[in-house]
């Protein structure tokens, strides 16, 4: 075959490290969305009233939406603290309901103090931060940030990116 050339292990090696080196950078190197390149401020999150903390009782789940009517939540008021938890004992938190696995509507189950999946079976401990127990998902549920304003409680933010979503905020 003429006008090709045989490449030699070394030269093969050689090349073929580069590439890898490469791809390698590629990933490594840090992503950062439009908007920080811009120079702009991040999207704000909506401020959303739930409810008034003191209605909440302890193993009750109240749905609501957030950060908009598409994306469905849940707020929880826990017999024990968790993390990043609001209210008497840090006991109140609230996450996406919608499963990072397949986006499925994961529910509470009081008598086991979980969010479960009825798709998959992927269980969540909302007392560890939406934390995977068992299941198909890979990535814990998205925490809803909490606040207390006014003995009410507020939806101020999302930790995590919500099932189906490049961003939260649309």
């Amino acid at each position: 075959m003429a006008g090709l050339t045989r490449l030699n292990r070394r030269d093969f090696l050689r090349i073929g490290g580069t590439g890898v080196a490469g791809v390698i950078a590629g990933q490594a190197w840090p992503y950062t969305p439009a908007w920080a390149a811009e120079g702009a401020k991040a999207p704000a999150y909506p401020v959303t009233d739930i409810g008034p903390l003191a209605a909440v009782p302890q193993g009750a789940a109240i749905e609501f939406n957030y950060p908009d009517a598409e994306s469905p939540a849940v707020m929880i008021r826990l017999a024990e603290g968790a993390k990043d938890g609001i209210g008497p004992g840090n006991a109140v938190v609230a996450y996406s309901t919608l499963c990072t696995h397949k986006g499925c509507s994961v529910a509470f189950h009081p008598e086991h103090k979980l969010l479960i999946c009825p798709c998959h079976w992927s269980t969540f401990d909302p007392a560890k931060a939406g934390g995977i127990v068992i299941g198909q998902a890979s990535q814990p549920l998205p925490q809803i940030e909490l606040r207390v304003a006014g003995g009410n409680v507020q939806a101020v933010g999302v930790k995590g990116l919500i099932y189906g979503r490049h961003t939260n905020i649309i």
